[in-house]
């Protein structure tokens, strides 16, 4: 019985490696120029942002942790913290008395505009205008395809 390791391939190991540094470094960029410009994380900044673009800026608790890639326990500390910033609102859905609704305040709203400028130059600098339209497009198909199969890893399907 052969016991030797499945390694990756060369091609295949280039691409992990690069991979990995844009999982594990590009959250800390973000994370640092957030912190300095806005005071806040790239995980908060994405909860708002998330809520801005939502029609109402309401949404359901568990789809917000949902589309952020978030645990529901995760998602409720960052939520403690913005209410108490008065940056959301909470309040149990009145369709569905199971569920959570938050809604960014007018002052979730004015952060979230106040702390995108700078965010989106470091994203279209670190990640859109180093590509082509062609390789933007490709990568965009190709990382939908991958973030799919880690998204149903993630909840457990």
């Amino acid at each position: 019985m052969d016991h030797t390791p499945s390694w990756l391939s060369e091609d295949q190991q280039d691409l992990w490696q690069a991979l990995l540094t844009i999982v594990i470094a590009l959250p800390m960029v973000l994370d640092r120029q957030l912190q300095e410009n806005a005071g806040i994380s790239n995980f908060e900044y994405s909860v708002l942002a998330r809520l801005s673009m939502t029609e109402g800026t309401t949404m359901r608790l568990s789809d917000l942790a949902q589309i952020c890639n978030s645990t529901q326990p995760r998602l409720s500390k960052v939520m403690d913290r913005f209410e108490a910033r008065d940056w959301v609102a909470r309040r149990t859905d009145s369709d569905d008395g199971r569920y959570t609704l938050a809604s960014l305040t007018d002052a979730g709203m004015r952060k979230v505009v106040a702390s995108a400028p700078q965010h989106v130059a470091q994203v279209k600098r670190l990640i859109i205008d180093p590509l082509s339209p062609t390789q933007r497009r490709q990568l965009g198909v190709a990382l939908g395809r991958v973030a799919a199969t880690v998204r149903q890893e993630f909840e457990g399907v």
